[in-house]
């Protein structure tokens, strides 16, 4: 069935005729997904891949009153107001693949997502991808189908690039996954990773979550707490990246806004004991998360 998509959403792209967001519109409809047509100020009656370009969401929703999902690909200044004309029409899932909104608008936005029931993915999100189902952004690129396939593992991932990554170790093992999220490194974002967890507790097709991490903020931590409080019961299998950062300016932020260590928090060391108390398989290096996969899949099997 997937979380986040599945076989029910409607997609609108806002900013489809933008290089990226043709782009991402064309993998989308590659992969299966229901893209229903795009929005971009002064471009409505256009054409993308074949989809009606409209000026504004409420046209978009007068012409398909059934999109439920939004995937942006506008500027960073830009952001907030197309976000919340999603939000504002009724759309519930908002995917911000934009990197680099300032945290204001994000700050703001999310607290119009909490007062409508929505769901804000990212900024900075690479998308979402659900085996055999479809995907929102450019996750995976156009070579998806080669890195992820069908099976129990959700991926849950800061990086975009490191969610086709870990896919892709994993299907080398013949360990297939069920749905694939890009939370963003963004230093405030819609959905974390325990917000993802909340909805792989209840999903049927996954038994083990990888998580990927990195230095900076406290999300990682709250897994640690989340799994403490039996909470999220499963196998978390999870990677910090970022041990370096601990030897440099500690002010400075590398790849993503959000990684970054401030006042001595973000540690990926302190991340990797915390979840280590919390029972969590934690990899020392990237390519033993398979190993470790194997090692939960088998624990689960006796349990069962």
């Amino acid at each position: 069935m997937g979380i986040i998509i599945d076989k029910n959403t409607r997609v609108l792209v806002q900013g489809i005729t933008g290089k990226e967001g043709n782009r991402a519109t064309k993998e989308m409809l590659d992969y299966g997904t229901k893209v229903s047509c795009g929005v971009t100020p002064g471009k409505g009656g256009m054409k993308v891949h074949s989809l009606k370009v409209f000026d504004s969401v409420k046209e978009a929703k007068k012409y398909d009153s059934l999109i439920n999902t939004s995937v942006l690909y506008v500027p960073p200044l830009m952001v907030y107001d197309a976000a919340l004309e999603a939000i504002l029409n009724g759309i519930k899932t908002v995917v911000i693949i934009t990197e680099n909104v300032p945290v204001k608008d994000t700050t703001k936005l999310v607290e119009y997502a909490k007062r409508y029931n929505a769901r804000i993915i990212g900024p900075a999100s690479v998308g979402v991808l659900s085996v055999g189902v479809g995907k929102l952004g450019s996750i995976g690129g156009a070579e998806e189908k080669r890195m992820y396939s069908k099976g129990n593992v959700g991926i849950i991932s800061k990086s975009g690039g490191m969610c086709a990554e870990t896919a892709l170790i994993l299907t080398q093992e013949n360990l297939g996954q069920s749905t694939i999220i890009g939370i963003g490194g963004d230093v405030i974002i819609g959905t974390t990773f325990t917000d993802i967890l909340e909805l792989f507790e209840e999903d049927k097709e996954t038994e083990v979550v990888v998580l990927y991490g990195e230095t900076g903020g406290l999300y990682e931590e709250q897994v640690a707490d989340m799994i403490k409080k039996k909470e999220f019961t499963k196998p978390v299998i999870a990677f910090i990246s970022g041990k370096f950062m601990e030897t440099i300016d500690k002010s400075l932020s590398f790849g993503h806004a959000g990684a970054i260590i401030e006042h001595g928090i973000g540690k990926a060391d302190d991340k990797k004991k915390i979840l280590k108390e919390a029972g969590v398989l934690v990899a020392d290096y990237h390519d033993q998360m398979p190993e470790l996969v194997k090692k939960a899949l088998k624990w689960n099997s006796r349990q069962e």
